[in-house]
C-alpha cells in the first residue's frame, strides 16, 4: 500500500473470546496489522463486556495499552492496579498480566504489540 489508510474500528468484525473460565466477554478487532501490510506493529481494539476479562498470560513481547473507555483492573505481574479512561499501561515482555472490566458497562482499550507477536 503506497498511501495512508483510514478506516472505522466498528466496521471490523470482532473476534470473540469467551470460555467462561479463563477468558470472558472479550472482543478483539485488529485495526492495523497484516491486512494493511504494517511492517512493525499491530494495533488492536479490545472491548470487554461488563464483568469481562482477558486470560492471565505472558509472552515474549511487550504491550502498549491505552484505555479509551471504562475502568479496568490490571494484574501487572505482582499486584492489581486500576486503569481508567485516559490511562496508559506498559506491559514488558514475559510479565504475567490480565485485564478485567470493573465498569458498569463495557470497557475498551487499544493494545499495540510488535508484529512478531501475531495479531
Amino acid at each position: 500500500m503506497n498511501k495512508a489508510y483510514i478506516g472505522k474500528a466498528m466496521d471490523i468484525e470482532p473476534i470473540t473470546y469467551d470460555d467462561g473460565v479463563n477468558v470472558k466477554g472479550a472482543h478483539k478487532r485488529v485495526l492495523i496489522g497484516n491486512k494493511l501490510g504494517a511492517p512493525n506493529f499491530v494495533m488492536r481494539l479490545f472491548t470487554l463486556e461488563k464483568g469481562g476479562f482477558t486470560p492471565k498470560h505472558t509472552h515474549d513481547w511487550e504491550h502498549e495499552v491505552y484505555v479509551l473507555k471504562g475502568k479496568l483492573e490490571v494484574f501487572n505481574g505482582e499486584e492489581i492496579v486500576i486503569a481508567e479512561e485516559g490511562s496508559f499501561v506498559f506491559v514488558p515482555p514475559n510479565v504475567l498480566h490480565q485485564f478485567k472490566n470493573i465498569n458498569d458497562g463495557e470497557s475498551q482499550f487499544i493494545c499495540v504489540i510488535p508484529r512478531s507477536g501475531g495479531e
